[in-house]
């Protein structure tokens, strides 16, 4: 069971995105070598209101943003551009929660020509590589995730976001 529980707070998302969201979070733990098993991730399904709260609360921005996620333990690489060390189970289990816009991730999808469900598959995973360790920040670590996403996407028939 990859995703645990997911709390709709906006009726747009629709009753598919339960099977989005697994079939994202599953593809992410499997692009790292993971089993998507004995992993949990929590997923709320907001609006754009409901994460400009959300990010201002957390990261002191008080805009709205696609995807935020918060990991249940710090596990991101020391070093530029090295994979982050993987979950260590059973006690690492729930990788931790994901919060997703209807608003900017429909809003992005329709500015690329993107079909919807591309969109959120692409910040599901995104947003489950957070949990997993994997960010943008430093310029080695941001070439690793996007390659990580394209590869992770590809496989789904997704075509390269960053292209």
């Amino acid at each position: 069971m990859a995703v645990a529980d997911i709390i709709v707070e906006d009726d747009r998302w629709t009753e598919n995105l339960a099977l989005l969201a697994e079939q994202a979070v599953a593809a992410a733990l499997s692009g790292v070598r993971l089993d998507p098993a004995p992993f949990e991730v929590s997923i709320l399904a907001c609006d754009d209101a409901r994460i400009a709260a959300l990010n201002e609360d957390f990261r002191q921005k008080g805009s709205a943003t696609n995807v935020l996620s918060w990991p249940s333990d710090e596990r991101a690489a020391e070093n530029d551009g090295e994979m982050p060390d993987p979950p260590s189970l059973p006690m690492d289990a729930e990788l931790g929660d994901i919060a997703i816009s209807y608003d900017t991730c429909a809003r992005e999808a329709a500015e690329a020509g993107k079909p919807f469900e591309h969109h959120v598959i692409h910040l599901l995973v995104h947003g489950t590589l957070h949990l997993l360790g994997f960010d943008h920040i430093r310029d080695g670590d941001a070439t690793l995730m996007e390659g990580l996403e394209t590869e992770i996407l590809g496989k789904l028939d997704i075509p390269d976001p960053y292209s």
